[in-house]
């Protein structure tokens, strides 16, 4: 079955906004196989395969081999878990933004929501096992905090968490939606709504008082101990074995979101957000209510967007409310740019290449990152306002009109 429309549809609505297809590929069957097949193949590389050339070729312990040179290390391996849970978030941003033509500068804060809602269960976990030895984190003995604050109780579970991971972005997505989209605020006015959020936000989650770590944020984590049939079985993060598990959660979930994303822009929903993007008041004309999908679209992008955060903290050992600033989610916009709007592919090739590149211009070459992120979001604009992904297609279209131009004279 096809996701079904908001109920705020009219029965007499017409057909016309069939036309708006959300992707300009795929339509003969060819191409479909051919996407099929090269979706197979991606999983089963980002799945199975790397993680199996985590574990084959390794050195062995207590030597100084350097390992096959198929090998791919334990830092690599986690490098690229972190890298896919970015392209997770940027799944939800391309379908809110390159699909419903919503441009939202908060997307970092709900990533930062299902991060902390994490980084307080593992927090937790540590318990004694922390610099000074206190069922309380650590920052909170620092801060002469004796008694856990009440906020803090639920996250001893771990499926309590889980369900709070998705739980929280989304309401707080939804509540916000809910008073923006009911009035009719769009365009560059919901814009600055949101980066104001995500400001105000970044101010609240700095301040000591919150115990969440003010500005150092949460960080030394041991162990997750989830429970399955009331037995609780404890994962160490410090162990290889535990981040390649992680690795294999977070490649499954992208698998799982680029499916679900796909799913929804290829069904009758899709081409209604589409056609909110393409022309909003033509929607409204038409019988439907605009403010429902859009609705609906900016809570599922912060579903998402906590899942990314989730997954994220437990590879990296830390998250700080930096990671929300106005900033960090406008670095995710480019990422979508980069990439090319409106694919999804693009989406997640765009996380993957700015990322990379990231890490390596920071080790290698600090000081030049702003201006190299700065001159490829201009040459993107300018050159290849597709993005990569639709580098091939306007390359096509050159060569075509190039060729149409030689007969012509």
């Amino acid at each position: 079955m096809e996701p079904q429309a908001p109920s705020d549809v009219s029965p007499q609505a017409p057909r016309v906004l069939a036309v708006a297809s959300p992707d300009h590929t795929l339509r003969d069957p060819y191409r479909r196989v051919s996407a099929g097949v090269g979706l197979i193949i991606a999983a089963l590389v980002l799945v199975v395969v790397l993680p199996l050339l985590n574990v084959i070729g390794r050195p062995l312990p207590g030597t100084e081999d350097v390992g096959a040179w198929y090998w791919i290390s334990d830092v690599e391996l986690n490098l690229l878990g972190r890298y896919l849970s970015y392209a997770l978030l940027a799944l939800g941003l391309d379908l809110i933004w390159g699909y419903t033509g919503i441009l939202s500068l908060c997307q970092a804060l709900f990533f930062c929501f299902g991060g902390y809602c994490m980084g307080m269960y593992l927090s937790l976990q540590t318990g004694a096992e922390g610099v000074y030895e206190s069922t309380l984190p650590d920052f909170m003995v620092w801060n002469r905090v004796t008694e856990l604050p009440l906020f803090w109780q639920p996250f001893h579970s771990f499926w309590f968490t889980m369900a709070l991971i998705v739980i929280v972005p989304s309401l707080f997505a939804f509540i916000f939606g809910f008073l923006t989209f009911r009035s009719r605020v769009r365009g560059v006015y919901f814009a600055v709504l949101t980066q104001a959020l995500a400001y105000s936000t970044w101010l609240l989650f700095n301040r000591n008082s919150m115990n969440l770590g003010g500005t150092n944020g949460l960080t030394n984590f041991k162990k997750i101990v989830p429970t399955f049939f009331g037995h609780a079985t404890t994962f160490r993060l410090s162990e290889p074995g535990v981040q390649r598990g992680l690795y294999v959660v977070t490649a499954l979930f992208l698998v799982a979101a680029y499916l679900l994303c796909r799913w929804i822009t290829r069904s009758r929903l899709g081409r209604v957000l589409t056609a909110i993007r393409d022309n909003e008041n033509r929607v409204r004309f038409s019988g439907y209510n605009p403010a429902n999908f859009k609705l609906f679209v900016f809570t599922l992008s912060a579903a998402l967007a906590g899942v990314a955060g989730a997954l994220y903290v437990p590879q990296t050992g830390i998250i700080t409310p930096g990671k929300m600033s106005v900033a960090a989610s406008i670095d995710m916009v480019i990422w979508i740019a980069v990439g090319g709007r409106g694919t999804l592919v693009g989406a997640v090739l765009g996380a993957l290449i700015v990322n990379a590149g990231y890490s390596y211009f920071t080790t290698h070459f600090a000081a030049y990152w702003p201006y190299f992120l700065g001159l490829l979001f201009v040459a993107v604009v300018m050159l290849i306002p597709r993005g990569l992904i639709g580098l091939p297609a306007q390359l096509r279209e050159r060569l075509a009109r190039s060729s149409r131009r030689g007969q012509t004279e």
